[in-house]
């Protein structure tokens, strides 16, 4: 027997999203979180291939170890400056690129 999600908050959301401009912010609002998501894992995936601990790398770009770890733990929103420095101090670039015309996000909302 299939288990039925009845909490409260995932059915205010569920009727939320008939509406479709609610849709298109809280799509757009999640692909942005994804993006953000996939970038501190890549970060962390060079960091740890670098061997570097989350306080060295924190030492490296003049910041503090604990905001570091919140970085890699919490759902913040670190800022692009801070993501360089990261970046940098893991010999790596950061680059935006357009995205494919299949993988754009308005043809992938389009194919749900």
């Amino acid at each position: 027997m299939q288990k039925i999600d009845t909490s409260r908050h995932r059915r205010f959301v569920e009727e939320q999203l008939a509406d479709p401009e609610f849709r298109s912010e809280y799509e757009q609002a999640a692909a942005q979180i994804a993006q953000v998501d996939e970038v501190m894992e890549t970060l962390d995936r060079l960091r740890i291939e670098a061997g570097r601990s989350k306080a060295d790398l924190a030492r490296r770009v003049g910041k503090d170890p604990a905001a570091i770890r919140r970085l890699y733990t919490a759902e913040v929103n670190p800022e692009l400056r801070t993501i360089a420095a990261l970046a940098a101090a893991l010999d790596a670039e950061i680059r935006i690129v357009r995205h494919s015309e299949d993988q754009s996000p308005r043809a992938t909302a389009a194919a749900r």
